[in-house]
């Protein structure tokens, strides 16, 4: 073919060319950019789901008005139900009105069943969920009783018949003699706890009594006993006079600020023994005075206002005696004048206070954070009040005019001190990082570290690596350049399959076999890390070394590491059948003993069996990776380098490994990428404990084993479901780090030694 025909069809042929390398060009870069689009949505979507955490609370007044039941009496206690379509309010002058919250209507009013010839000296409130109240009198007495909503559900929507009822059985027996010898009630202190009620009391007279009211249920005839013990307790020091008592729900410890700054701590385990164990000034200055004293949540923390409008939590941490003592924990800020009232929340550690200025703020201590500074009016407030759901507050000032607020505080639990710096959490004697997102007990308080998953993440991919890197690439070395190519067709798809493992069949069988195979056999163990690399050693010397030549060539070129397969098994079952008498000889017969006695700690699922599992999953990837780029090195580089008179071995070091190195990175990086999201060897075979420490006989928790394990049991919307997508956002900002610093060393290296 010549001439015109010919040159026509060159030039179709040209034309097809070019038009499929630009849709190619076109379609490459569309996919390419359709993937950084996927990758840049995925960012947005966990950011979008994260940032509301981070946002601080809301107050928005909504209306205004007097007092339910009239403004000439004060408030002593407010309550609100769940729904805010019910609430009560108990006043000085002896009633308890049930009103609507949002208007203010009076739904019933009750007079409370104080005796006419008795005054009021005292008010107080146990822990919110109980409803229980306390009013002391001048007569030695105190009326105990609670409120109730009674809700119920009717076609026309939810109704309620609300009353009071007494704790102790009826009308008559809500009166508790108190002080016998008739002095008037100052402070008074009511607590519920598992076997009854605690009434704690400041008398006229100076005196402090304990009284506990223990109800016993007869198992015959149903009836309920109230049994009454009186104790008295120690006095506070010369001068002090009671400003408040508070009672634990475990009926155990007993606080009491006075009028000289001071809080008191008195162990009450053993009434008639009581003892006051501390004195802490709490409050600084001359005339300081515990202005406000109230327990948060489950009565473990105290907070303390005080006249210089400080805001201080205390707890009872134990010293080094073992014995408690108060200990500050944190401050908040201050207020511009003296803290009137503190109100906890009803199922968060939260707490709202305010002050003779007129200002309020909302506080949560584990985040110590400040989420609202607000400013009602300028008349000192005496009250402030929250909903069960933090939704609605209620601040009530001097003049009990009742102003309400619309309130959104959804995740008052987080803050960048909580995910990543030591926090101080009821219960412990110092900061630490901590995850335990939810407990058995309704006052638990979350504990949110990221830091543990973090930790654990990094901890499972380091002893990972640590197992398959030198194996994986070693491997990929030997048969990419000394070994047969026969030998080489069968060793190479068989280590590839491996990556077609289920990961779960490995998580299975690294928890349920591995692990107490190993707990079982830890010298064994020991003595296959030790002896393997060894006998290997041994056995390339002798064959190199010491055999005849004619004994080699017995095992054709290439075929060598087939020598090693018996020296394999040789060595792992010896180290099995002498593990029982080392473990005699060496670890007085049981080695887990051996390493506990030593200080570390071993669990049956830990990072060994991890790094063994997780390794061998891992293998495969850095294996085949690292084996193309040693296979791809030019012939003409080995060929010359051999024609100068190099080893192989030089070679192999001087020349194919530095070629090859930005392939080998490439694929030691996406081996860690590959086992920082691994999800299901760590879910099964890691015991899941969010520790901080990298101790190979101890488990971890990673962060995405956390994410599958935790996200079934989380509200939509809530804090634990948003720190949930936060812990995938770091997963994924660690695993994008580490990618795009591993394509920058790649990219030098390959710089560097692409001249080669």
């Amino acid at each position: 073919m010549s001439g015109p025909h010919a040159i026509s069809t060159l030039g179709r042929f040209q034309r097809w060319r070019r038009a499929k390398d630009t849709s190619a060009r076109y379609l490459i870069g569309f996919f390419g950019v359709a993937v950084v689009g996927a990758l840049t949505l995925m960012f947005v979507y966990l950011l979008s789901e994260t940032l509301p955490m981070f946002l601080g609370a809301e107050l928005e007044e909504q209306t205004q008005y007097s007092a339910p039941g009239g403004a000439d009496t004060g408030t002593v206690h407010l309550a609100v139900n769940r729904h805010r379509e019910m609430a009560v309010r108990l006043t000085e002058d002896r009633r308890a009105i049930f009103f609507r919250p949002e208007s203010g209507e009076i739904i019933q009013e009750q007079s409370l069943p104080i005796p006419d010839d008795a005054r009021v000296t005292s008010f107080t409130a146990a822990e919110p969920r109980t409803r229980l109240v306390a009013i002391g009198l001048d007569n030695g007495q105190v009326l105990a009783i609670e409120y109730e909503y009674n809700e119920s559900f009717t076609p026309e929507g939810r109704t309620y018949e609300p009353g009071l009822v007494y704790p102790l059985g009826d009308e008559s027996s809500s009166l508790l003699d108190v002080d016998g010898e008739g002095q008037a009630i100052e402070v008074v202190g009511i607590q519920r706890g598992s076997s009854g009620v605690r009434v704690a009391a400041a008398t006229a007279d100076g005196r402090l009594r304990l009284v506990n009211f223990e109800e016993r249920t007869s198992m015959m005839t149903g009836e309920v006993e109230v049994r009454r013990s009186a104790h008295d307790m120690p006095s506070l020091p010369e001068g002090a006079t009671p400003s408040r008592i508070l009672l634990d729900i475990t009926g155990r410890n007993m606080l009491v600020g006075d009028d000289q700054g001071r809080l008191h701590f008195y162990d009450i385990s053993n009434p008639r023994n009581a003892q006051r164990i501390d004195t802490r000034r709490v409050v600084e200055g001359e005339d300081a005075e515990v202005t406000s004293l109230e327990y948060l949540l489950g009565t473990v923390s105290v907070m303390v206002g005080g006249s210089d409008g400080s805001v201080t939590q205390y707890m009872l941490v134990r010293d080094d005696d073992n014995v408690n003592r108060i200990t500050r924990v944190r401050e908040f800020p201050r207020h511009a004048a003296a803290v009137t009232n503190t109100q906890p929340e009803y199922i968060r550690k939260g707490f709202a206070t305010a002050d003779a200025s007129g200002a309020l703020a909302i506080h949560y201590p584990t985040s110590q954070r400040t989420l609202v500074q607000y400013q009602v009016g300028t008349k000192p407030l005496h009250r402030v009040y929250m909903d069960p759901r933090n939704r609605l507050l209620i601040a009530i000032d001097t003049d009990e005019t009742w102003t309400l607020h619309r309130l959104s505080n959804p995740h008052p639990e987080v803050s960048l001190h909580v995910l990543w710096q030591k926090v101080w959490y009821e219960g412990r004697s110092s900061g630490d990082y901590v995850w335990q997102s939810s407990s058995a007990t309704d006052e638990f308080e979350p504990k949110f570290s990221l830091v543990p998953l973090t930790l654990g993440t990094v901890k499972a991919a380091f002893y990972a690596m640590l197992f398959a890197t030198p194996l994986a690439i070693m491997g990929a070395i030997y048969s990419a350049y000394f070994m047969s190519s026969r030998m080489r067709s069968l060793t190479k798809p068989s280590i590839e399959l491996m990556e077609a493992l289920p990961t779960v069949i490995l998580g299975f069988l690294a928890g349920l076999w591995l692990a107490p195979y190993i707990e079982s056999n830890l010298p064994a163990v020991a003595s296959i890390l030790i002896l393997m690399p060894l006998m290997i050693l041994v056995v390339a010397f002798v064959w190199t070394r010491l055999l005849p030549e004619g004994v080699r060539r017995v095992i054709p070129a290439g075929w060598e590491a087939a020598v090693l397969i018996p020296v394999v098994i040789l060595v792992g079952w010896f180290s099995a059948s002498m593990s029982p008498l080392i473990e005699v000889w060496l670890f007085n017969g049981d080695a887990r003993q051996w390493l506990t006695d030593a200080g570390y700690t071993y669990d049956q699922r830990n990072a060994l069996v991890i790094g063994i599992a997780m390794g061998f999953a891992v293998i495969p990837t850095i294996y085949s990776i690292s084996e193309d780029a040693v296979f791809n090195v030019p012939k003409h580089l080995t060929q010359g380098s051999l024609a100068l008179g190099a080893t192989p071995w030089q070679t192999v070091v001087r020349v194919v490994l530095l070629t090859a190195s930005p392939g080998i990175f490439s694929a030691v990086m996406i081996g860690f990428g590959r086992a920082v999201g691994e999800t299901m060897i760590v879910l099964m075979a890691t015991g899941n404990s969010p520790v901080v420490n990298f101790n190979i006989f101890e488990g971890m928790r990673t962060l995405s084993a956390n994410i599958a394990v935790e996200m079934p049991e989380t509200a939509v919307g809530g804090t634990h479901y948003r720190i949930l997508f936060l812990a995938a956002l770091v997963l994924f900002a660690l695993t994008f780090f580490v990618n795009t610093v591993a394509e920058i060393v790649r990219q030098r290296l390959r710089n560097k030694y692409s001249s080669l």
